[in-house]
């Protein structure tokens, strides 16, 4: 169980870092550098939420297969690192970041990633700790993927450590009772952590 741990922690905490990172570059862009052309491809990118993971399962196992990552964070990390919803969390959240202070930025002589790390990520904390939170549970209950790429026991997270424990001819319920409890911990001390950060984030995106 500690090896399950480790790799779900792992697996989702790289997810979470990277998902940040790339969706939050992606949505400032959308909405800092507005043109018709974004918008058409941010209404291609909601459109893909509509598709089920089972459709694209097959392709991207023979992506990962092929470039020898199985069993790997990156194999888990890399399907999940960019997500529509991520994108558009932020880019709504962008549209209220006053424009002043990229302005005034510029006239300061400020380069535009020094504008994004300096001025949008700090401002925009209660944003990140909303697609921290989403993004964490979401990776940490992930099941379906890494049952498909985590082919060794070594690389086991726990959800498929608890779905292990209900295999057999007879079940022991204590044990798994426990495992479900040790695994569900995490993510409540994620979000009471963020929690309160996590409504501003979604008031603000909304708004």
């Amino acid at each position: 169980i500690t090896r399950a741990l480790w790799n779900s922690f792992r697996n989702a905490s790289v997810a979470t870092i990277a998902s940040l990172f790339v969706c939050s570059i992606a949505g400032y862009g959308f909405e800092i550098y507005h043109d018709r052309g974004k918008d058409i491809l941010m209404r291609i990118l909601l459109l893909s939420m509509m598709i089920p993971f089972a459709a694209i399962m097959i392709p991207l196992f023979i992506m990962v297969g092929r470039l020898n990552l199985l069993n790997t964070t990156a194999a888990f990390v890399l399907p999940t690192i960019s997500t529509a919803f991520l994108i558009f969390l932020f880019r709504q959240s962008a549209r209220y970041f006053p424009t002043e202070i990229i302005e005034s930025a510029r006239i300061e002589g400020l380069n535009e990633l020094g504008i994004f790390l300096k001025m949008y990520i700090p401002v925009m904390r209660s944003t990140y700790a909303t697609g921290a939170i989403i993004t964490f549970m979401a990776a940490w209950n992930n099941y379906l993927w890494p049952l498909i790429i985590m082919q060794s026991s070594d690389s086991i997270t726990m959800p498929l450590l608890i779905s292990n424990l209900i295999a057999g001819y007879t079940t022991n319920y204590g044990m798994l009772m426990l495992a479900v409890a040790i695994s569900v911990l995490p993510t409540i001390i994620v979000f009471l952590l963020l929690q309160k950060s996590f409504a501003e984030g979604i008031v603000s995106s909304v708004k």
